[in-house]
């Protein structure tokens, strides 16, 4: 599925702060960017994301802070008045 598809279909710009303990050295923390499309307010793709990270990967988490932006909304959405070909 396109960007602009997942858009239009409710998907919103998601971005995680991940903060996990570092394997060899557990009182350090060290910080992950994670940003993807997802469904707002359950996170489907983020949860499996972390799903993996916790069953897959040594450092185990500490937090993940959540902040999203729908890009486009229904009301910025119109047909066009005009047509323009080119040739």
């Amino acid at each position: 599925m396109s960007e602009m598809e997942k858009i239009l279909q409710g998907y919103v710009l998601t971005t995680a702060e991940i903060l996990y303990h570092l394997p060899d050295y557990p009182e350090f923390l060290q910080t992950y960017i994670w940003q993807e499309y997802d469904l707002s307010p359950k996170y489907p793709t983020l949860k499996k994301f972390l799903d993996f990270w916790e069953a897959e990967l040594d450092g185990p988490l500490h937090s993940v802070r959540i902040a999203s932006k729908k890009l486009i909304s229904p009301s910025e959405l119109r047909y066009s008045s005009a047509e323009y070909l080119v040739n």
